[in-house]
């Protein structure tokens, strides 16, 4: 592993490899939640052609001044920096953990549709895998020489039983949540920039000038930031799955300020102020007090009619998607799924269902409320794994 010493001091530069290397930290920077662009890797390229790149010591200290926006950044920098330029601690496949969500999982799950793609009527939806019941619980993959954490992301969740395991799932989902927001931010960043002349504005601005046209007035693109709307299932099916949804739901409520989400099961509960607490044990613990009778049965139908009701027009707007993680598993009637789903269709832009079952080998979906729902459904995707959440950010960034 090139030490972070080789650079070129002689005053022409520093060489390609080293361009390369550096490259690739701030992709690791931004894969685990750092705000790093061109301007800021530029700024690293002349902090390394610098004598100060010489000693890690010093290096060290002037990269987290660069790439360290927040406290959280501060407080992870030290050990990414360590475990990509110097081997030491976690190891380089553990910072790389983010990366490995992101660049396997579209080409492994998502097919590359548009809105409403496929046959009509129908949603999009996903390949599955079958790996449903054959993934270890230990966290061991298959791929020889993958790391503990690529295949802990790769790993049906109900499988994981390590506490050990249990908690870096938790913690590698609100990494996720955070890596999810700030690439839809660049991409949203970039959407804005187009622009075009705003003639009458401009014609007003120059009357003094003598309509010499030497102050341009622009008209910039106005667009709605995405928002995102849960709502979980957390009946007795779902137990398996509920306590990781919750943890990522914290992740994606703290990071996604256009966000609000709900827990169902006999009844809908809006958890989103819970969930905003920092503290994720304190916020699972009010989202428990909030949602009394989680674990019981289902009535998909009755909680949408709620949702509909009381909370859908104060929630949604033309930019809002949707996401329903359950089963389908519906104690009540599919009639009132699917006239539910319908009104809910017309009120918002994407309507995402991910259903856990979906990596289960030879699964299709028979349940009755399952098929009500599909109709209405633009994308059924799998909800099993981590990889399986990190192939929607692709999807999210077309809407």
């Amino acid at each position: 592993m090139m030490s972070v010493a080789a650079v070129n001091t002689s005053g022409d530069g520093i060489g390609a490899p080293t361009r390369l290397r550096l490259a690739a930290f701030a992709r690791t920077l931004r894969d685990n939640g750092f705000k790093v662009g061109l301007a800021e890797t530029g700024d690293a390229l002349e902090i390394l052609a610098a004598p100060l790149a010489t000693r890690p010591s010093t290096l060290k200290p002037a990269l987290r001044s660069l790439f360290c926006a927040t406290h959280s950044d501060w407080e992870r920098f030290d050990e990414i920096f360590d475990a990509f330029w110097q081997g030491r601690g976690v190891g380089r496949a553990r910072t790389l953990a983010g990366t490995a969500l992101q660049s396997q999982a579209p080409a492994r799950h998502l097919k590359d549709v548009g809105p409403r793609a496929g046959t009509p009527g129908l949603p999009a939806h996903v390949e599955r895998r079958n790996d449903g019941g054959d993934s270890p619980g230990d966290g061991r993959g298959k791929r020889e020489g993958a790391s503990r954490f690529e295949n802990l992301a790769s790993t049906d969740l109900r499988s994981i039983v390590d506490p050990d395991d249990i908690a870096q799932a938790h913690a590698l989902a609100a990494r996720l949540s955070r890596v999810m927001r700030a690439r839809l931010v660049r991409r949203e960043r970039v959407r804005r920039r187009g622009r075009r002349l705003d003639l009458r504005r401009t014609i007003h601005k120059n009357v003094s000038h003598g309509g010499t046209l030497l102050d341009l007035a622009w008209r910039r693109r106005r667009i709605k930031p995405l928002r995102l709307v849960f709502l979980l299932d957390a009946s007795g099916s779902m137990s398996l799955y509920t306590a990781f949804f919750v943890r990522f739901l914290h992740g994606v409520v703290d990071a996604f300020r256009e966000s609000e989400a709900f827990v169902f099961h006999t009844r809908l509960a809006h958890v989103s102020m819970s969930l905003r607490d920092r503290d994720v044990t304190r916020a699972v613990d009010k989202l428990s007090l909030m949602a009394q009778g989680i674990g019981g049965g289902t009535k998909i139908g009755e909680s949408l009619a709620t949702f509909n009701r009381w909370h859908a027009r104060r929630v949604i707007n033309s930019r809002t998607a949707v996401m329903i993680v359950s089963d389908g598993y519906d104690t009540g009637t599919p009639e009132q799924l699917g006239e539910e789903m319908r009104r809910l269709r017309r009120r918002c832009r994407r309507i995402i269902w991910l259903n856990p079952l979906i990596g289960w080998r030879d699964y299709s979906p028979q349940a009755r409320g399952m098929q009500a729902a599909l109709p209405y459904i633009d994308l059924f995707a799998p909800a099993h794994n981590l990889e399986s959440l990190a192939a929607l950010e692709p999807y999210l960034a077309r809407i």
